[in-house]
């Protein structure tokens, strides 16, 4: 719910910060208990297709509690060109905040553990990238900060407890790896963001979905490329389209955060004669991740993670059949102790 300011003396609670919301949703998602609260039916949707049916991944001692206040403003019409629209006034426990109508905005405040999301009516028809950018964005811009993790753009994916880290320059096929990796069994963290706890290199992420262009379809079997081909296609802000896969139900999560135990690199160079995984010095993985990971860079873990990630097999992945490159990745991880 949300309330214009008007003029004369303002009421008792005048943010509706005191009064709980109708309807709420817990789920365990990055390593934390999130409620997440709404008076909107069609934000609470977004949020149970975001989370809902996630395993409960938790990082170790008593898991935090962080609160995720969804807002839906009214679309106001009938505006005079003389003046803005009404002020519309939003809280979070922790946060005051206000906007003007068709206004959407994030607020995440980690020392009171609470995020507040706000959406204009109109923009509801763009589900997609409501869930993503907002909604996403907000849950997972709370955790990291709020547990000390370092946010890494690379996917994860692993074999009991061990997990690989997988980073790759866009086009080197890290998605349609990743979707491949699923689909032979191994167990899923992320295919786009992963969240690492940096003294334990334990990595959590959403799995809630898989992103894969059509046209890398093809690189997969007949049997699993018939069902992908039934997914909702979503257009990126870059303009891509890409399928929407579902990854609840139709593969194997990850039931807990993975311990990194290899770092891969995907290249899309042809193996030639040698193999497809190819190590890399410790320095070139360093040089490599620090590339990649700009934004992580500068968070207050990045040089623990990095320090420890330095310690771990590197190796480059060659362009191949998707098959053939979780085949040797699968050897790989289960040649590992523990």
């Amino acid at each position: 719910m949300t309330r214009t300011r008007s003029s004369g003396d303002p009421p008792p609670d005048p943010f509706d910060e005191h009064r709980r919301p109708a309807r709420s949703l817990r789920v365990r998602v990055l390593g934390a208990d999130l409620e997440i609260q709404s008076d909107s039916p069609e934000l609470m949707d977004l949020a149970a297709q975001a989370f809902a049916g996630l395993p409960s991944h938790r990082f170790g001692g008593r898991a935090p509690r962080l609160k995720l206040r969804l807002a839906l403003a009214p679309s106001l019409r009938g505006t005079s060109r003389d003046e803005p629209p009404p002020l519309l006034v939003h809280a979070a426990p922790g946060i005051l905040g206000a906007s003007f109508s068709g206004s959407a905005f994030v607020s995440v405040t980690p020392r009171d553990r609470s995020a507040l999301v706000v959406v204009p009516r109109p923009l509801l028809r763009f589900a997609y990238h409501l869930r993503y950018e907002l909604v996403e964005l907000a849950a997972y811009l709370l955790a990291a900060r709020c547990q000390g993790l370092v946010p890494l753009h690379a996917a994860c994916v692993g074999l009991g407890a061990r997990g690989v880290l997988i980073s790759g320059a866009s086009g080197a096929g890290k998605s349609t790896f990743t979707v491949a990796a699923a689909a032979h069994g191994l167990a899923l963290i992320s295919e786009d963001s992963v969240l690492v706890e940096p003294r334990s290199l334990r990595a959590a992420g959403l799995a809630s979905y898989l992103h894969l262009r059509p046209q890398g379809l093809h690189l997969l079997a007949a049997p699993l490329r018939r069902t992908l081909a039934r997914a909702p296609v979503i257009r990126r802000r870059s303009g891509v389209r890409k399928l929407e896969i579902d990854a609840r139900g139709a593969f194997a999560l990850a039931r807990r955060p993975l311990k990194l135990r290899v770092l891969l690199f995907l290249s899309a160079r042809q193996p030639g004669k040698g193999a497809l995984l190819r190590p890399l010095p410790a320095g070139a993985a360093r040089a490599r991740l620090a590339r990649a990971q700009r934004y992580a860079q500068r968070q207050p873990g990045w040089a623990r993670f990095l320090r420890g990630a330095a310690r771990l097999p590197a190796f480059e992945l060659r362009r191949a059949a998707p098959a053939e490159q979780v085949r040797a990745v699968r050897a790989l991880l289960e040649g590992l102790p523990g």
